[in-house]
């Protein structure tokens, strides 16, 4: 069984009798790195999600004829420049985001002067590579290497396009950002949506493997009881983030005030450029579904209240 304990990407996880190794990021594949999967077959091997770390160190340890992108946000885009002769896919939602760097821009949907300074960090701290050349696929979409295949398994909501990959024979199912870590699930991005968020977890609790592989912190777990025993407390965190909301709500508020009261990320969290855009996203999400119920209603003066 393969230890999830791994703090460096210098070590190499192989799952044992699989073509299968899980590239551990710094700190457990801690933000802003994540974890990369590598899939060989008997005439081909992929890369999944190269990470800062991959970056860094200068490639995978073996010749990569592809590499596949979960999806388009910059932790995971960061290695690409890493592999210029490989061919290059993510889901035809999100595949703009490598073509051009405001491809990727409109995905977080931020308003000026935020976005230009998000672009720069892109380019100086992600490493960003534009890929011209990158093709879109489809939910099922098989890649074949030769006696293994990896499967492209729709799971939108933390992007439009975000994917898992299922690996066969082996059983091994890369979850991407449904990551299951304490923070719980992210929906702060323009092309973020809740409730398809949601639909996506449903999805991945049905996949039966034997490995599920994280893009963070956890990194793998055996087993889908085991999955979907840390699904469920991974899930249990929006409702207890909308539970806060309605509890701030007993009196009228702004949708400034409900910013930066902080309802995604702890009180008081400051010094990320993009933090406020991502609380109000997310606040809106949820004050979107609340006021549908009835259990928020949004007053004459722009102001929402618990009911």
């Amino acid at each position: 069984m393969p230890s999830t304990s791994v703090a460096t990407i210098e070590t190499d996880i192989h799952l044992a009798g699989t073509g299968v190794s899980v590239l551990i990021g710094t700190m457990q594949g801690k933000y802003p790195t994540s974890n990369t999967m590598q899939v060989t077959g008997s005439f081909g091997s992929l890369l999944v999600d190269p990470s800062i770390d991959v970056y860094i160190r200068g490639g995978a340890p073996a010749s990569i004829d592809r590499v596949l992108i979960s999806h388009a946000h910059e932790d995971h885009l960061a290695g690409v420049g890493r592999f210029p002769e490989a061919s290059i896919c993510a889901h035809h939602h999100d595949v703009r985001a490598l073509h051009t760097l405001g491809g990727l821009l409109d995905v977080y949907g931020m308003p000026e002067p935020l976005r230009s300074t998000w672009a720069e960090q892109l380019l100086t701290d992600f490493h960003y590579t534009s890929r011209a050349d990158a093709s879109g696929f489809a939910d099922g979409e098989v890649f074949d290497l030769g006696g293994r295949t990896v499967t492209a398994i729709h799971l939108p909501g933390h992007t439009r396009g975000h994917c898992g990959f299922l690996v066969e024979p082996d059983g091994v199912f890369f979850v991407a950002d449904i990551d299951l870590s304490s923070f719980g699930p992210y929906y702060g991005d323009h092309w973020s949506d809740l409730e398809d968020f949601e639909r996506a977890m449903d999805r991945s609790a049905e996949v039966d493997a034997r490995w599920y592989v994280t893009s963070h912190h956890k990194g793998i777990v055996e087993g889908q009881e085991a999955f979907n025993a840390a699904l469920a407390l991974f899930r249990s965190v929006i409702g207890a983030r909308e539970q806060r909301l309605i509890a701030f709500l007993a009196q009228p508020r702004t949708i400034e005030e409900i910013v930066a009261h902080r309802i995604i990320y702890r009180p008081g969290t400051t010094g990320v450029i993009w933090i406020d855009h991502v609380e109000e996203v997310s606040a809106r999400m949820h004050l979107k579904r609340l006021t549908r119920t009835g259990a928020v209603a949004e007053l004459e003066s722009g102001q929402f209240r618990a009911q």
